[in-house]
């Protein structure tokens, strides 16, 4: 797995109007210069991004995007899935498969507590949190993942 240039755009797309606030509405234009964005790309990502539910575009003179809710309550799970889709280190962790070696396969059972932690940090990860101090936000972070999983809770995982 990995990100690609598209869902780092969107999340620091995202972070950027996360700093301005939710009632804030920022031209296209002032998010690419800040964030050194192209803005062919950024309009193609945001509009994934609105189709998620996430920005709403506003027409107009004082036109531009905002966030459609508060930046605490918007995971950076939600927007790399966004543009990214569902996260999954593993075929078999993405869509039920049938797999002569499910029982004993001790690579799926590692691949299901990477996958785990992953979407834990992420999904515990707000826009809010991104737009405070890079240590501030290292120190959350690291905190989170912790726990290792449990069986039950691997099934949450799909």
């Amino acid at each position: 797995m990995q990100i690609t240039r598209a869902g780092e755009y969107a999340v620091l797309g995202v972070t950027y109007l996360a700093r301005k606030g939710v009632d804030h509405v920022v031209m296209m234009e002032e998010i690419c210069e800040a964030e050194k964005i192209p803005k062919s790309f950024l309009a193609k990502i945001f509009q994934t991004l609105s189709r998620a539910g996430i920005v709403r575009s506003q027409r107009g003179v004082h036109g531009g995007f905002k966030l459609t809710r508060d930046p605490a309550s918007v995971t950076l799970l939600e927007v790399l899935e966004a543009i990214e889709g569902k996260i999954a280190f593993q075929r078999c962790l993405e869509e039920p498969v049938e797999c002569h070696k499910h029982d004993a396969c001790t690579l799926c059972d590692v691949f299901t507590e990477a996958q785990y932690r992953v979407k834990e940090i992420f999904q515990n990860t707000t826009l809010m949190d991104l737009t405070k101090p890079k240590g501030e936000v290292m120190k959350r972070v690291q905190a989170l993942g912790r726990t290792p999983i449990t069986n039950f809770e691997s099934t949450l995982l799909k």
